[in-house]
């Protein structure tokens, strides 16, 4: 027995590294798949058939795929995509949302259409193929046949960092960890749990890099070897919170680095100041922000007259 017999899954941007090791392994362990990739360029220009790949990849082990060539930019598309899971495998369980380019530049070198083709495909495409997911996922609870609904999103160090040169894409990155905690509020009431992963490895969009080296796709290691950069080494996490076992994880942000699985925790409360009620004087902020928010002067230095 497989851990995800029985499921259905869609995995976005799966033609090619991270992606395709995700709908390896989520075949590896009884689910079929529906293999999204547009076959474009790491910016996102020109198609092809890369899904055919990794179905062919799946089923050479055993499993079950079918490709799907849509373009997540596309909102009517990702209805389709969707559609299709239910229509080729009666029903729909599980939604990676994986799908990114890149087109870097510093802010004062990069053009609109670069801003709005990386948000686009990683903000907008995660939107759309959620929104349809989440229509059927409550149209099904509403029938009285409830699915145990798993939307699996995909953020990076970029965009719970940021990074030089990224404005776009950490922007975008940023953006899908707050879609992450809104729709895990808005689908958790039907069991269906939105979570977020980052990432790491070697593939053809960090191949982009300074430095980096060759990019090279999940399926050159082997399953029980271990290589620190394998774009395929979150999948195992990928395919766990995809589970039965993952039902009371909902809203969390984990990152995957090489062998290491970290629990993110973002934007908490970490020093309050007040005022006794008063509004407060903007001549007089500098010195409670020293000493007590930033602590970085000692009490009692008055910086109106230093």
């Amino acid at each position: 027995m497989g851990m995800l017999d029985g499921k259905i899954a869609i995995v976005t941007g799966s033609g090619h590294g991270i992606g395709r090791g995700h709908a390896m392994e989520l075949a590896k362990h009884g689910a079929k798949v529906v293999v999204n990739d547009l076959g474009g360029s790491v910016s996102g220009e020109g198609a092809g058939k890369a899904a055919d790949e990794t179905v062919a990849l799946i089923e050479e082990r055993g499993g079950v795929a079918v490709s799907n060539y849509g373009n997540v930019t596309d909102h009517e598309a990702c209805g389709e995509m969707v559609q299709q899971a239910i229509d080729t495998f009666g029903g729909l369980d599980i939604v990676v949302n994986n799908a990114g380019i890149v087109r870097d530049a510093a802010i004062w070198n990069m053009p609109v259409e670069d801003w709005d083709a990386v948000m686009a495909v990683h903000v907008r495409g995660t939107w759309s193929t959620s929104h349809f997911a989440a229509k059927y996922f409550r149209d099904q609870s509403k029938a009285g046949t409830a699915r145990a609904g798993r939307i699996i999103n995909t953020t990076s160090g970029a965009g719970l960092g940021g990074n030089f040169g990224q404005t776009n894409y950490a922007t975008a990155k940023m953006a899908i960890a707050g879609l992450t905690l809104t729709l895990a509020l808005e689908l958790g009431g039907i069991g269906t749990t939105v979570n977020c992963i980052g990432p790491a490895g070697l593939t053809r969009i960090t191949a982009t890099m300074p430095g980096a080296g060759e990019a090279f796709e999940p399926d050159a290691i082997a399953d029980d070897d271990f290589h620190p950069m394998d774009p395929g080494n979150s999948s195992p996490l990928v395919a766990w919170l995809a589970s039965d076992q993952a039902s009371y994880v909902n809203g969390q942000v984990i990152r995957s680095l090489y062998d290491k699985i970290i629990w993110m925790q973002g934007w908490r409360e970490k020093v309050t100041i007040d005022n006794n009620n008063k509004k407060w004087d903007a001549t007089k902020l500098g010195g409670r922000f020293a000493s007590e928010v930033f602590q970085i002067a000692p009490t009692g230095i008055n910086f109106l007259q230093a």
